[in-house]
Formats: structure tokens, C-alpha cells, sequence
């Protein structure tokens, strides 16, 4: 028995994946607001995978730019 496979080259762009203590700092949220976060439904996106919970630097860095207030 033979089994052939032909692979493609692809190339792929992988976001920067940062996990709940790490977002905590950049935020200054605590790490409890984030599991609340999620209990109540996620203000910031996060990925599962597997039991491990992650956050793309991109959806915090859209989360910040959203909360910046006007100069007075």
C-alpha cells in the first residue's frame, strides 16, 4: 500500500497570542474582570484552546483605542 501526500507551500500570518495575566498588565483590568468578562459575554474577543484561554494583541490594542476619551 502507497500513500502519496503533496504539500503546498503556504505562508500564514499568526497573531500574537497573550494569555489572561499578560492582557491583565497591558489593560490594567484585573485578571478577575477577565473571567467575568467572558461569564458575561466577552467585551474583549478571546480564543479557547483546548482549557488554556488566550488574547490576540489586536483585539486588546482595538479595545484600548476604543476607550480613549477626547482631550477636554
Amino acid at each position: 500500500m502507497t500513500i502519496q501526500t503533496n504539500f503546498t507551500e503556504t505562508t500564514a500570518t499568526v497573531p500574537v497570542l497573550l494569555t489572561q495575566r499578560q492582557a491583565s498588565e497591558i489593560t490594567g483590568q484585573s485578571e478577575k474582570w477577565f473571567e467575568r468578562d467572558r461569564w458575561v459575554g466577552p467585551t474583549i474577543p478571546y480564543c479557547k484552546l483546548g482549557r488554556a484561554v488566550r488574547y490576540r494583541a489586536s483585539d486588546l490594542l482595538e479595545y484600548i483605542e476604543k476607550n480613549v476619551q477626547p482631550a477636554a
